[in-house]
């Protein structure tokens, strides 16, 4: 049985439309599996501190726009196993919450095609434990032929988020997380 016309002018209509649609999506969409995200915990006993390299995100570049992600289970360098333990259980509850994410636009024009170090304010949406919450987080991006980093440093509230600390471990766990992060989307 033969293939109908149709069928050959379909393909060599849409092949060409195809193939232009992915070559702009590849110049204006950078992704990048090479993040770092650290937080820590200053509280009156105890200092708790986490890091993950699986920090994953995404940005487009015509539209200002980004999205970053984090498995919470790949976070190492607590304290103890048993301090592990109670992050993942008691606090985040990670089997019903297994990521951090924060996806939002940037507020100031970025030139993505210029060399330089740049301050921004990115306005998004952070979401935890189950709960986002808008946030405008200060931060640097720097552009490098084509490269881009970005890194930044902010407080969550623990109350904001519905993460809830015993009064017998409160002095142990601070009521504001410090989190910082830095991921760089290769040309």
């Amino acid at each position: 049985m033969k293939p109908k016309k149709s069928c050959y002018y379909f393909f060599s209509v849409m092949a060409p439309l195809l193939f232009h649609w992915n070559t702009y999506a590849q110049q204006t969409t950078i992704i990048s599996n090479t993040g770092k995200v650290k937080f820590s915990s200053e509280a009156a006993m105890e200092s708790i501190e986490a890091s993950s390299d699986q920090l994953k995100g995404a940005i487009d570049k015509s539209k200002n726009t980004f999205a970053f992600a984090v498995d919470i289970k790949s976070f190492k360098g607590f304290n103890s196993d048993l301090q592990r333990e109670h992050f993942d259980e008691n606090y985040i509850e990670t089997d019903k919450y297994p990521t951090a994410s924060f996806a939002g636009k940037f507020i100031e024009p970025v030139d993505f095609t210029t060399n330089g170090v740049y301050t921004v304010r990115a306005k998004g949406m952070f979401s935890i434990h189950g709960i986002q919450k808008e946030r405008i987080i200060k931060g640097l991006i720097t552009i490098n032929n084509g490269n881009v980093a970005i890194e930044a440093l902010f407080n969550v509230r623990l109350e904001d988020h519905d993460i809830k600390v015993p009064k017998i471990v409160y002095e142990k766990i601070a009521e504001e997380i410090k989190i910082g992060f830095n991921i760089l989307f290769k040309k």
